[in-house]
């Protein structure tokens, strides 16, 4: 589906005139706990400081570290009362004083400061450096299905594992999203990519560009890979000894990267295999050609569900029973 969006630009650095209402709606939990202590308020709808861009969302994605934060098992001080949703798409509503690079009526998305309010609301302030210009070939909404995982994913292959043309990639739990953007990225650089997958993401996998799949339900992946790689890439929530044991699949001066950060990331330290665990990090020009790539078609953006905003907490109490599968986007209508 491609979709044509327009936006007038003007030359001013100063607020823009407020033609948005003093209130909106969004949802926000005063108290850590969970899904229960998610509430559906009325927001105020403040005005863009410096380098402050407002922003009438589109959508927020759902992420599993959302559920993490509003039940506080993870360790990310948010500012009470907080609004989730840190992935975010929407236009430009108010731009704050020093701002040069976006004008009222922009397509934007972005990765907000997670400790900060998120997009689950009709508006957001955000940080002018964390916002770059929406896709322009897929519907605004589901942009916010792109930042955090793709930028993930590309750093972790790229600025964590240093990849390079003609190397070999192992990517264990590639049927997840992040595993697909993953795929696509080392694929689309030249390197060999042997991925992990269960037989019902196994054709996905195979789309994303990976060479070789291996049904981890049926095959040991130690037999299965005959040939050591240069970076072992894990995104599976797998057993510390069987984590350990996949480190002998990589090469003498390989790398093993990781984004389980409750998980310890075993390396070969008497064979040069350096362990990194990746937090995933704001970075806009990476993001900005992210972006390039989608609508080169170069990159295909995933969203497996839209559900609308008074959803929210319905699918905050899907995420705390269990894995959701797939990227799901929150719309604000």
């Amino acid at each position: 589906m491609t979709s044509t969006r327009t936006s007038t630009r003007t030359s001013t650095s100063t607020t823009t005139h407020e033609t948005s209402p003093a209130t909106g709606w969004g949802f926000r939990f005063h108290e850590t706990g969970g899904p229960e202590v998610l509430r559906y308020e009325e927001l105020p709808t403040p005005s863009p400081g410096p380098g402050q861009v407002r922003v009438r969302v589109a959508a927020s994605a759902y992420n599993a570290a959302d559920n993490g934060m509003r039940g506080s098992f993870l360790p990310i001080p948010v500012e009470l009362p907080h609004v989730p949703g840190y992935d975010v798409s929407g236009t430009v509503d108010a731009i704050g004083e020093g701002v040069q690079e976006f004008s009222p009526g922009d397509p934007v998305v972005g990765f907000l400061p997670m400790e900060r309010d998120g997009g689950a609301a009709q508006f957001v302030l955000a940080p002018a450096e964390a916002l770059v210009a929406a896709p322009a070939t897929i519907p605004l909404a589901d942009a916010a299905a792109l930042p955090s995982v793709a930028l993930t994913a590309w750093q972790a292959l790229v600025d964590d594992g240093d990849v390079h043309p003609g190397q070999r990639l192992l990517v264990v739990g590639a049927g997840g999203v992040v595993g697909k953007y993953a795929i696509a990225l080392a694929a689309r650089a030249g390197v060999h990519v042997v991925a992990t997958a269960s037989p019902r993401s196994a054709e996905d996998v195979r789309a994303a560009g990976a060479h070789e799949v291996v049904d981890h339900t049926r095959t040991d992946l130690i037999e299965a890979v005959t040939e050591p790689v240069d970076v072992l890439l894990n995104l599976a929530p797998l057993e510390p000894e069987r984590f350990a044991a996949l480190v002998a699949l990589v090469r003498d001066g390989g790398r093993v990267v990781s984004t389980t950060a409750f998980l310890t990331t075993p390396g070969d330290e008497a064979r040069g295999v350096d362990a990194v665990t990746v937090f995933v990090r704001p970075d806009r020009e990476r993001l900005a050609e992210l972006v390039r790539l989608v609508d080169a078609g170069e990159l295909r953006v995933e969203v497996t569900r839209r559900v609308p905003l008074a959803e929210l907490p319905a699918l905050h109490a899907e995420g705390a029973a269990g894995r959701i599968p797939g990227k799901v986007v929150v719309v604000v209508e």
